[in-house]
């Protein structure tokens, strides 16, 4: 059987002979390779199906201009641009069903706007010898990406190395057999949000916008699970979106490495996607829970959550810092934007109550954020938590309005 078809990308100058291993195991498995050279200097043993000068010309380059620019970050700059497109372009025309990438920091590198250049349901995969690494940046991941950490993987082969990649072989070549890619034909609502424990919403809306015939995805708001969020938005994949989950821009402005990237809050507004925002947990910044809490948060009280993750509870000045923050992001909307400011709170944990309640401080944030809204954003208040039933239904009013206007494509 040879039913799928894996690109394969590498700088075939120094890593020949793991590209070969890798793409013989992919063929001894049933699957069929298009391999792609991103090499600069150098050049494979053997011909590959797209050259380096193909994938620099894609750039509209060359490699005599690569090596010119005397410095290999420029160099590898115009490889990634040039492999990108011609990925993107590959697929389009049905070339092939899945991508692997192999590298180091500059094959990661590279590897990350590849998988960025290509849409949601395409199986990608970087064996790295950086994988899961702090050197990886959120807002340069895909949606979907899989890594794979290639141990062993420096300097020829060796069956620590082998053992990675014939793994790696095996998981691109099964994703792209049984891959279900999204049914873009049915309308996609986005929504952010955290555990029910915290975050009660998603319980009526979910089943409330599905009868009205909307598919929607909830995203996870830990860094990571808001990355994909704003990366799927950016890529107008959503008819609209429920993001009433921001915690991760707090996480951002205070400089916690929980973070979803610099633009948190924009990538729907950018897009034109009409948008329904609520400061969800704001009160809140998440930090990683295995390190010693940083100096800022001295003062504070951390909150184990378990041993990944320690949340801090922000006081009043650091909450008008967010409330800024939320303004700055909604600025750069195009397209209909509501925010939703519940008055009784925004966490299950800041009710009446309960231990992270603020009224003082809820009040302040609020008054911060309505002060320096911008022009393009609707407030509506709500007399009532986040988690209460009024919430859910103000919210479900506001789409059922805009679907009525047109706003929102049925």
């Amino acid at each position: 059987m040879t039913d799928k078809t894996i690109l394969v990308i590498g700088t075939y100058d120094t890593k020949n002979d793991e590209l070969d291993f890798l793409a013989d195991v992919i063929r001894e498995q049933g699957g069929r390779v298009l391999s792609m050279d991103v090499s600069v200097l150098g050049d494979p043993t053997t011909a590959t199906a797209y050259s380096k000068h193909d994938v620099a010309a894609e750039a509209g380059s060359s490699i005599a201009a690569a090596i010119a620019a005397g410095e290999e970050n420029e160099a590898m700059q115009i490889m990634a641009r040039g492999a990108s497109l011609l990925a993107a372009r590959l697929y389009l025309e049905g070339r092939f069903d899945g991508m692997i990438v192999l590298g180091g920091t500059m094959g990661t590198d590279l590897a990350l706007d590849v998988c960025c250049s290509l849409p949601l349901g395409v199986p990608k995969y970087v064996v790295s010898t950086v994988a899961f690494s702090p050197l990886i940046p959120a807002e340069r991941v895909a949606a979907d990406v899989q890594m794979i950490l290639w141990a062993g993987g420096l300097y020829g082969l060796n069956s620590v190395c082998k053992a990675s990649l014939s793994q790696a072989a095996g998981a691109v070549l099964g994703a792209a057999r049984a891959a279900q890619k999204p049914d873009m034909d049915k309308p996609l609502i986005g929504m952010m949000s955290l555990g029910t424990s915290a975050l009660k919403y998603v319980i009526p809306l979910k089943p409330a916008l599905e009868e009205r015939g909307f598919e929607v995805a909830v995203f996870h708001a830990t860094g990571m699970g808001g990355r994909a969020f704003e990366s799927l938005a950016g890529q107008g994949a959503f008819a609209c979106v429920f993001d009433f989950c921001t915690q991760e821009l707090g996480n951002h402005v205070h400089g916690s490495n929980i973070s979803a990237g610099a633009d948190r809050l924009t990538n729907a507004g950018k897009a034109g996607t009409p948008q329904l925002v609520a400061p969800g947990c704001y009160d809140l910044v998440d930090i990683v829970g295995w390190q010693p809490v940083p100096e800022k948060w001295q003062d504070h009280q951390p909150r184990p959550h378990n041993r990944l993750l320690t949340s801090i509870t922000l006081n009043t000045e650091e909450r008008k810092t967010v409330a800024r923050a939320h303004a700055q992001q909604l600025a750069l909307a195009t397209g209909p934007t509501a925010l939703l400011l519940p008055a009784h709170g925004l966490g299950e944990w800041d009710r009446e109550g309960a231990e992270l309640h603020d009224p003082e401080g809820l009040a302040e944030f609020l008054r911060t954020l309505v002060d320096a809204a911008p022009d393009n954003v609707s407030i509506h208040r709500i007399d009532g938590h986040i988690n209460d039933a009024v919430f859910a239904e103000t919210a479900l009013g506001i789409f059922d309005a805009w679907r009525a206007e047109g706003v929102i494509a049925a």
